[in-house]
């Protein structure tokens, strides 16, 4: 029998040594001049700088789903102004450009 408080769970040094371990780790991850540089197991299957992956989330996204998401961000861009009460105003009377430079002319004159 092993001689601790609890054997059925980590330790408090364990856990504070798993959470910094995890904090510095998302804190590389972060770092802004990180963003561009290439991992060194990137590099050893021939990754460059002007090269993206073919997989993974750096990867160019297809045709297709470029379609479904331009989609979604309008879906999304109507909800949120809906939620706001911008409304599109389609019962709106159309304003002709003649009617629009005689009015500008009157405030000239």
């Amino acid at each position: 029998m092993p001689s601790v408080k609890n054997p059925n769970r980590l330790s408090k040094n364990r856990l504070a040594a798993r959470a910094a371990k995890a904090k510095k780790a998302n804190q590389k991850r972060a770092d802004p001049a990180m963003q561009n540089k290439i991992t060194k197991a990137d590099k050893t299957r021939g990754a460059r700088p002007g090269l993206l992956p073919t997989s993974g989330p750096r990867a160019a996204i297809s045709a297709k789903k470029a379609r479904k998401l331009e989609k979604k961000m309008g879906y999304a861009l109507k909800r949120k102004m809906e939620a706001e009460g911008e409304a599109v105003m389609k019962d709106a009377p159309v304003v002709e450009e003649k009617v629009a430079q005689e009015e500008q002319d009157m405030e000239i004159q």
